[in-house]
């Protein structure tokens, strides 16, 4: 479980397919601390177990699932990746509830700057958008984020604000 609140951006090290998987070296600093094989850590949202930790990083598998409903598939070395260590008991919830199994990619159609924030609004499918609440939470990337408008042709709406947007 995840709040949806990146603690930092790494990137993509290394990646090597396998037998239907696709195993990721990832360059990390911040959500290194405590890390151990068998910890979950969010890649861009999605849940995925640490298979190795290396010096200045960790190593995870991509599997079926995983890289037909993610962006994963597409990682190359040098991706940026929004990174989040799973949730702890006792400490302070600041995002809302993210299982990190993502349902769907929705596809960016739009970004308006507003100066002090943008507007993102992407599409999802008809399905998703049933269950998306207005004023309710959407996890992009891994990014925690209020829905600020759903249309009823599928276009999600949520605000960036500066610093998310520099951060993630």
């Amino acid at each position: 479980m995840f709040s949806g609140i990146v603690e930092e951006v790494g990137t993509v090290r290394a990646t090597k397919e396998m037998d239907g998987a696709r195993e990721l070296e990832i360059d990390a600093k911040v959500v290194l601390a405590d890390l151990q094989p068998g910890s979950s850590v969010s890649l861009d949202g999605a849940c995925h177990t640490v298979v190795e930790v290396l010096g200045g990083g960790f190593t995870v598998n991509s599997v079926g699932t995983t890289l037909s409903r993610t962006v994963a598939a597409e990682y190359t070395e040098g991706s940026l990746v929004n990174l989040e260590r799973a949730l702890a008991v006792g400490t302070r919830l600041d995002g809302h509830f993210v299982q990190g199994h993502v349902d769907v990619v929705g596809e960016l159609i739009a970004v308006e700057d507003k100066g002090e924030y943008r507007l993102l609004d992407f599409r999802i499918p008809p399905d998703v958008a049933l269950a998306t609440i207005l004023h309710g939470s959407i996890a992009l990337n891994g990014v925690s984020l209020t829905v600020n408008a759903i249309s009823d042709d599928h276009v999600c709406q949520v605000a960036v604000i500066p610093y998310t947007w520099e951060h993630t």
